[in-house]
């Protein structure tokens, strides 16, 4: 009498691959979540410097949700960072009307400033 593997006295199969039997293993199915760069910046960044962690989301199926949530996160602080940033420091309509280059130097330093604060307070934190 052939005895069974717990995984197929749990109701799993194999298939021939080759030379080899492989479990029948399917993920569970998910959500669609759209990742954008902050999202990738997370990935890369769980992956290369908090591996344990990145499996164990992945091994979870919820990497896909926490990197959309990363995004949209990223996304609000940047843009209310902006906007706080240039209301300080006096970035207006009105400059952007008299010297268009003045402004967009003005704000493309404090978009770098904004992105250095929320890549280091939420995706590599």
């Amino acid at each position: 009498m052939e005895q069974k593997t717990i995984f197929e006295q749990l109701g799993g199969t194999y298939s021939q691959q080759g030379d080899y039997m492989l479990p029948n293993i399917k993920m569970p199915e998910q959500s669609e979540y759209n990742i954008g760069v902050w999202g990738q910046r997370r990935r890369r960044y769980l992956k290369q410097h908090r591996p344990i962690l990145y499996t164990n989301l992945l091994t979870s199926c919820k990497l896909s949700k926490h990197l959309a949530e990363v995004e949209a996160e990223c996304n609000e602080q940047m843009e209310s960072l902006v906007k706080a940033m240039a209301k300080q420091e006096g970035v207006t309509e009105a400059l952007k009307a008299t010297d268009q280059m003045a402004w967009v130097r003005r704000m493309n330093n404090i978009r770098n400033r904004a992105e250095e604060i929320v890549l280091n307070e939420i995706v590599y934190a």
